[in-house]
């Protein structure tokens, strides 16, 4: 089963040029692939195929026997195997067609099982900044809708065009059998099935492109608004009128393009019935004036009608499958536009295993940029690419995007938030990305267990200065070191076995309790884990609970409080146990209890670790072997406490607006 030569999906790509389709050798090629590991799965189904066709065809000849033969004959036993036969034959059919169902859904369901596995793999493999430029209802869409499309090309489409060819040539050579000239007459119609289909080929084509993206747009919207989060900024804001009138402005464009495209297919069916029935009226016209001249017999014509109707409705949908098949490509089609995004951060082929380390982490002239675009543009797939990769949205849709240099991208071409997670400015033209310096020749050493404190004004470069030590980006220019080896040259899960975080969003799975702990380390005994819990300063609040770790934590974790969530990510990162932790200090939106229990748990697990922490409370920072002060990417100041003040820099600037105690907080810190 080959896709390669030329046919009606060559004449697909010659009638719709102006279109543009996307049906190709390589995309055909592409799909193949995914075919390939079922090929005899697909070879015993147009085995049963051809056989179902090939048993069809005895029906109109049992009928020609039994007015021919046996009823002028008056042949009562022929008449009775001939009704057996015409009886046995659906069930025959019957069987065969339900062996060939269990095979066409074997292919079809491990289709879609390859490649959400594939899809999937391919979207975890992505960098932060993917996820940050592309809405997560988007992706839901190219996971389910797009993978059954895929599908449904495979197991339905493709299947239904074989089985109508198999059955259009064996009718055609049983008809000439019977009488060639009313065959040529009934054929003499064929060109005016072709010629409908020129034109709504193109029109239903675009239409299902337009359905799946508007799909895509409805799903986004139900995604942003149905989770706890955007629910309770809805709800804060009063503006549930607003969101439903998003929803209601792309469900009535789904239900729009829905109802054009059922207009237009219905009015092409149309089209192909009126023709089916001249054709069928001139075959038993003439054939008519040739059984009144002698010349044909009754039960002759009878089953030639018969096979003409056989005919004409396999005729009439493979004159449509052009039609068909290339809607469906748009699912492949959308499917791989997704698997084409390059991977920007992948592992060296000769990629090392970093074992445990020592904790010793360096900076060497490290520079780094964002990318800013025009946020009102939609953040869909297309546009993700084409600011990734600098190319169009168009070459990504033609599944032709490829990595360069071995898949690896340049850092910082994607549009991101700044690294306090507030949104750039839009810009007024995006011809290309600009790009806007988060650090500048940032270098620095923090020798094995250390206490770093990152301080600086909002924007300053913390934040990018995290992110860049797990590999959740790649610096532009120099390099993150940890035991003086570059973190590009060692393995991906090495290195996240080495680094722990706490960030200030604390996201938990809607799992218990005790998955989401275990989800650090699952091999982690129970003991192991309540001893984490036990450091976070969080096994007595789990105890009190009616489920204890069973306790099931809901929707991101909102069943619990901010401090308990955080003091969860803390277990944890504990049960993790890396030797390098980063974490965001924040905790200004927690009452003094939960501070508190949150501030003793960071102590220990910060010791006997080398610790780089985003410091927002004087403690933290009168606690640092090392200041680093940065402002707007530039490291302006190290060093500690007592000797960044008497440099009377920005630090000292920094104590007397922001860290310097009031007689109030002095107090809360004793």
């Amino acid at each position: 089963m080959g896709f390669h030569g030329g046919g009606w999906w060559a004449y697909i790509s010659h009638d719709e040029k102006q279109d543009r389709p996307y049906v190709t050798r390589e995309l055909l090629g592409r799909v193949w692939q995914f075919a390939r590991p079922y090929q005899w799965k697909v070879f015993w189904l147009l085995i049963t195929i051809f056989i179902s066709s090939l048993i069809g065809l005895f029906s109109p000849l049992l009928t020609r026997q039994l007015i021919d033969v046996a009823l002028p004959q008056g042949n009562q036993r022929l008449l009775t195997w001939l009704a057996l036969g015409l009886i046995s034959i659906p069930l025959v059919n019957g069987a065969i067609g339900v062996l060939q169902r269990s095979i066409s859904s074997q292919v079809g369901e491990g289709i879609i099982y390859d490649l959400r596995r594939t899809l999937y793999g391919h979207m975890q493999r992505m960098s932060l900044r993917f996820f940050t430029n592309t809405r997560t209802g988007e992706l839901m869409s190219r996971m389910n809708n797009d993978v059954v499309g895929a599908q449904g090309a495979v197991t339905g489409t493709l299947v239904t065009i074989i089985s109508n060819v198999f059955q259009v040539v064996l009718t055609l050579a049983v008809m000439i059998a019977l009488e060639w000239r009313l065959t040529i007459l009934g054929l003499a119609i064929l060109p005016l099935f072709i010629l409908p289909a020129r034109r709504v080929g193109r029109i239903l084509r675009r239409l299902r492109r337009q359905s799946m993206e508007h799909n895509a747009e409805m799903n986004a919207v139900m995604n942003e608004t149905l989770n706890v989060s955007g629910a309770l900024l809805v709800k804060l804001f009063g503006r549930e009128q607003h969101e439903m009138g998003r929803l209601s402005h792309e469900a009535a464009k789904v239900r729009d393009i829905g109802v054009r495209s059922a207009v237009v297919g219905r009015w092409f069916f149309v089209m192909l019935s009126v023709i089916g029935a001249v054709g069928t009226a001139a075959v038993y016209w003439v054939g008519g004036l040739l059984v009144l001249r002698g010349e044909f017999t009754v039960g002759t014509i009878v089953a030639f009608g018969a096979y003409l109707s056989q005919l004409y409705g396999p005729l009439m949908a493979i004159t449509n499958a052009p039609v068909e098949f290339a809607q469906s490509m748009v699912s492949f089609e959308r499917v791989f536009e997704a698997l084409d995004i390059p991977v920007e951060i992948q592992e060296k082929p000769n990629a090392r295993h970093l074992p445990t380390v020592q904790g010793e982490l360096a900076f060497d002239h490290v520079s780094f940029a964002y990318a800013k675009v025009d946020e009102q543009t939609p953040a869909g797939l297309e546009e993700v690419a084409r600011f990734t990769w600098g190319g169009s949205a168009a070459h990504l849709k033609r599944g032709k995007q490829k990595a360069e240099s071995n898949g690896h991208a340049t850092p910082g071409q994607l549009p991101l938030l700044d690294e306090d997670n507030k949104p750039e400015e839009p810009d007024s033209e995006m011809p290309a990305p600009q790009r806007r310096m988060a650090l500048q020749e940032v270098s620095f050493h923090i020798k094995p267990g250390q206490l770093v404190a990152l301080v600086g004004p909002s924007g300053a470069g913390k934040t990018t200065i995290t992110y860049l030590i797990p590999r959740l980006y790649d610096p532009d220019t120099g390099r993150v070191l940890i035991d003086g080896q570059d973190i590009q040259d060692v393995t991906l899960a090495s290195l996240s076995a080495n680094i722990g975080m706490v960030t200030q969003d604390t996201y938990l799975f809607y799992d218990t309790i005790r998955a989401n702990l275990l989800y650090a380390r699952p091999g982690a005994s129970d003991s192991e884990m309540i001893a984490a819990a036990r450091a976070a300063n969080i096994h007595d609040f789990i105890a009190s609970l009616p489920d204890g770790y069973e306790t099931v934590v809901g929707e991101r974790g909102y069943r619990l409080s901010g401090g308990e969530r955080q003091r969860m990510a803390i277990a944890r990162v504990i049960l993790k146990d890396p030797r390098i932790l980063v974490l965001d200090e924040a905790t200004s939106h927690l009452d003094s209890l939960s501070e508190a229990l949150i501030q003793e748990a960071l102590q220990r697990v910060m010791q006997g670790r080398t610790s780089l922490v985003i410091a927002h409370r004087l403690a933290t920072i009168l606690a640092a072997d090392l200041i680093l002060v940065l402002d707007q990417g530039h490291l302006v100041e190290q060093g500690n406490h007592q000797a960044l003040l008497a440099q009377g820099g920005l630090y000292a600037s920094l104590y007397e607006t922001q860290f310097r105690p009031r007689p109030e907080a002095a107090l809360q810190d004793e």
